[in-house]
């Protein structure tokens, strides 16, 4: 069983700058609840009981809001507000989340450097800080952890983009074996659209051994002067079978302000309790906006 995540969360955001100058990226709200948090909930629906966030200057807010408040907690128990209470334990309670601070800001392959220890010696899933994966049933995560278990091989979710976009992404070469699971042949980081192999793209969410630790090692830095990731997964190809999966659902990458935008719209759409009055004032704004 697959027990440990590995969340990534040390970026500075600066796309969301000035809102990200003293405030984590990964704390920006879907409607009421941080981007991170979802992160999180995702990873503990997909059996997850052990967390390790990789966290930078200027993060302390995540670690806050993981820990305990107790004086608020208090204060919410004196008004009665029950309901409130037991939402703000929930954070504290539904995994065992731990924090290490990457030193220097070298790429998502370093990032995942730092949780050699974390793991020891175990498969674990890699869910970024700033990305929200939405599906119907069952947890990508979990969908990605039941490929391993069957292969017992590293697995990546897969995103079909417009090819025009292709150059953002780390971008796969394989054949389908069944099922939308792909066998994985190469793995290209952010290829020109002429260069791209398929316009099948790593959607940042992984299942992966403990021997990448030793490819990430041996990476030199690549795309943007940056320890990558996908290079030392290319590396770790050579010695064993990696698949993909082409998942039902939907991405939702935070770190784009018009997705943190789309993304707030659609939660808050399925909202019971904001939901019906959301969609009545959208519709009648639309209206207006087109007049």
């Amino acid at each position: 069983m697959i027990t440990k995540a590995v969340i990534p969360a040390a970026g500075f955001g600066t796309r969301f700058l000035p809102a990200t100058k003293s405030q984590p990226k990964e704390m920006l709200p879907i409607v009421d609840t941080p981007t991170i948090q979802l992160v999180v909930e995702e990873a503990v629906a997909s059996g997850i009981t052990d967390i390790l966030m990789i966290i930078g200057k200027g993060k302390r807010a995540i670690e806050e809001h993981f820990d305990r408040n107790i004086e608020l907690e208090n204060q919410l128990e004196e008004k009665g507000r029950l309901e409130d209470l037991q939402s703000i334990r929930y954070i504290t309670e539904m995994a065992n989340v731990h924090f290490v601070w990457q030193k220097e800001l070298n790429g998502l392959g370093d990032a995942i450097r730092y949780a050699r220890y974390h793991v020891n010696g175990e498969a674990f899933a890699v869910l970024l800080g700033d990305t929200l994966i939405e599906s119907e049933g069952i947890p990508v995560t979990k969908q990605l952890i039941e490929i391993y278990n069957e292969l017992n091989s590293p697995v990546v979710a897969l995103e079909r983009v417009d090819p025009a976009v292709v150059s953002r992404y780390g971008v796969m070469k394989g054949t389908l074996l069944k099922n939308n699971i792909y066998t994985i042949e190469d793995l290209v980081e952010k290829p020109k659209k002429e260069d791209a192999p398929s316009n099948l793209a790593i959607a940042s969410l992984y299942v992966l051994t403990p021997d990448i630790f030793a490819r990430l090692d041996q990476v030199t830095p690549g795309v943007n002067n940056e320890i990558q990731l996908t290079d030392a997964m290319k590396m770790l190809l050579r010695d064993r079978s990696m698949y993909g999966l082409e998942f039902n659902g939907r991405r939702h990458d935070i770190g784009s302000k018009i997705d943190f935008l789309k993304t707030n719209v659609i939660y808050g759409l399925k909202r019971n309790d904001i939901g019906p009055e959301f969609r009545e004032w959208l519709i009648q704004t639309v209206k207006n906006f087109s007049l």
